[in-house]
């Protein structure tokens, strides 16, 4: 049975405030930009409901990185369904150059694109402090 595929959604940028277990979203952003700077980490796709935030060195790979984006935490949403996981707190998809760490908290999706070579746990503490 062959898979259907789901339309790509377009995304724009605003600045509604947003949280992150309790950090504001110029808290989150603010982290997510320093997080950029560090060496490997090639971007970076904050989204919710009503509004996203991309930001990658490469914006030619905007629409493949949002449909990784998306299937990694689509996927990992129903696999923790099927096997009644509770819920996911973060996603590690490794490819052969490039891995990306999806997260969700509230109903912010966040995903961290970097090379296959950065330490992911470093972004995940910055994520969550403050």
């Amino acid at each position: 049975m062959a898979k259907k595929k789901k339309p790509i959604q377009e995304v724009a940028a605003t600045t509604e405030p947003l949280t992150l277990e309790g950090l504001h979203m110029d808290d989150l952003r603010s982290n997510l930009e320093e997080i950029k700077t560090y060496d490997g980490v090639i971007g970076y796709i904050l989204r919710n409901s009503t509004s996203a935030a991309i930001d990658l060195k490469d914006p030619t790979k905007i629409i493949d990185y949002a449909i990784l984006s998306s299937s990694a935490l689509d996927a990992s949403e129903a696999l923790s369904e099927d096997f009644n996981l509770g819920s996911i707190r973060s996603v590690i998809v490794e490819g052969k150059n490039v891995k990306v760490l999806c997260l969700t908290a509230s109903d912010n999706r966040i995903s961290v694109f970097m090379d296959k070579e950065v330490n992911y746990e470093e972004i995940l503490t910055k994520l969550h402090s403050h």
